[in-house]
């Protein structure tokens, strides 16, 4: 009786492990379904498979690709998911990557407080109508979720960047950018951290304070994003769903992570506008990130072997 129990508890124990098995496979066959940011591909094969034909727009983006293999040292491409939130994934999974560490300024202050700070220290109680990308979601609720989307970022980010081996870290990040969840949880405290800063800059020209850089200004004149309130209304909370980041916004994104994101506009290649930095003022210890577009919608990452 006890050797059939024994049998029976054997074929248990084999069938809840043959199950945990296939959890895993097809686990692993998710997160690559799930994968927003590509493996390497030969970026002249690319440009070939993407641009075929004998139009003129389709020479001059072969001839972009051929310029960036020739003369840049760029070998490879990265493609990255083509969505509203495509910027910020290219940018941030660079920077988790490379193992680049928090901001300065970050590490000066506790970022999880900052939707606190906004909310009661600076009565920014219209916070409330924060919109969470593709979720859409506005109301009560928004703090705690602003929080969250902070806890999310800072936590992952210095555990990322405290990896040393390359390749550990390497597959954090595809683990981490395989979570839809978590991605846009950091994408959206990145665009919080953008309205923070444009609070913060919007209270010294009020309080004709020391100056603050011209990027500021720039973002600032705009009819549609005169103060923070139109800021957020009409250009963050949209990015993620109907809407992505405005050359302006990448300067302000580039200021507040502290990197220099270097651009190559394939469509504006033979210009001046061809390669293009954000910030266009930085400073010389920042950490630098590359991106290509076709178009200043939708950004890969160009990979450099010298």
């Amino acid at each position: 009786m006890q050797r059939r129990h024994d049998r029976i508890a054997s074929k248990n124990r084999d069938q809840f492990a043959e199950q945990e098995k296939r959890s895993r496979i097809n686990h692993s066959k998710r997160t690559v379904e799930n994968h927003s940011v590509l493996a390497e591909v030969d970026l002249l094969g690319y440009s070939a498979r993407e641009w075929k034909g004998e139009t003129k727009q389709a020479k001059h983006m072969r001839e972009a690709y051929n310029e960036l293999f020739w003369n840049y040292h760029i070998k490879y491409l990265r493609q990255v998911k083509k969505d509203n939130y495509c910027v910020l994934r290219a940018v941030l999974f660079q920077i988790l990557s490379q193992g680049i560490p928090f901001p300065s300024w970050m590490r000066e202050r506790d970022i999880l407080k900052l939707p606190e700070k906004l909310l009661y220290s600076q009565g920014c109680n219209w916070i409330q109508q924060y919109s969470f990308g593709p979720e859409r979601y506005t109301g009560p609720n928004a703090f705690g979720k602003l929080r969250k989307c902070m806890e999310t970022l800072k936590t992952n980010w210095i555990e990322i960047s405290g990896t040393k081996d390359h390749e550990e870290r390497g597959n954090m990040c595809n683990a981490l950018f395989s979570d839809e969840s978590k991605e846009h949880k950091l994408y959206e405290a990145i665009k919080f951290v953008m309205l923070y800063e444009v609070v913060e800059a919007y209270e010294q020209i009020k309080n004709r304070e020391e100056p603050i850089p011209h990027l500021f200004s720039l973002l600032l004149a705009r009819d549609t994003s005169s103060d923070p309130l139109s800021f957020m209304m009409n250009h963050l909370n949209s990015i993620g769903d109907s809407g992505c980041l405005d050359q302006v916004e990448i300067f302000l994104l580039g200021y507040l992570l502290e990197v220099k994101i270097r651009v190559y506009r394939l469509h504006r290649f033979n210009t001046e506008d061809f390669q293009v930095n954000y910030p266009d003022e930085y400073r010389r210890e920042w950490n630098e990130v590359s991106l290509l577009t076709e178009d200043d919608h939708y950004y890969h990452i160009p990979v450099i072997r010298t």
